[in-house]
């Protein structure tokens, strides 16, 4: 029995849920991740190239996005997938893979609350290939979440 319980643990692949309350309505912040030319004026690292981010999205069910940047030392990023899921103002769940590594496949779940006026974001990023895939993902999504914040206020 102990063995099957090691087992299933190993399994388990590693996950993180960040929650941030916007002082803005499920609307605009659910609108600054599902219109292109919003998202790309927020999205990536604080060490991002200006004007580099560009988006393309069909955000609806069975629908493919592609996110790119690069960084200010040159290196370029680029991560997509396809939504899962896509309840207006409420819910976005999509599948999420940098074209580097593409068989690293995770899955974001992404929920849009409203909150005294504001909202509260709880963002759960799942099936992570590793720990430290995880960790750098944490420390990059919290980065890109203060630029979000910036941005809907």
């Amino acid at each position: 029995m102990a063995i099957n319980q090691a087992a299933a643990r190993a399994d388990e692949r590693p996950s993180l849920t960040l929650t941030r309350r916007f002082r803005a309505r499920p609307e605009r912040v659910y609108a600054a991740w599902t219109q292109a030319e919003q998202l790309a004026q927020w999205f990536g690292p604080p060490n991002m190239k200006p004007a580099t981010a560009q988006a393309d999205l069909d955000v609806r069910t069975g629908g493919r996005y592609r996110i790119s940047f690069t960084r200010d030392d040159g290196e370029y990023f680029e991560a997509g997938g396809i939504y899962r899921e896509v309840v207006p103002n409420e819910r976005l769940v999509f599948s999420w893979a940098w074209h580097s590594t593409p068989e690293r496949e995770s899955l974001v779940t992404i929920s849009f609350k409203p909150d005294n006026g504001g909202t509260l974001m709880i963002f759960h990023h799942a099936q992570f290939f590793d720990e430290t895939a995880r960790d750098n993902h944490q420390r990059g999504w919290s980065s890109f979440f203060d630029k979000l914040d910036a941005f809907v206020a």
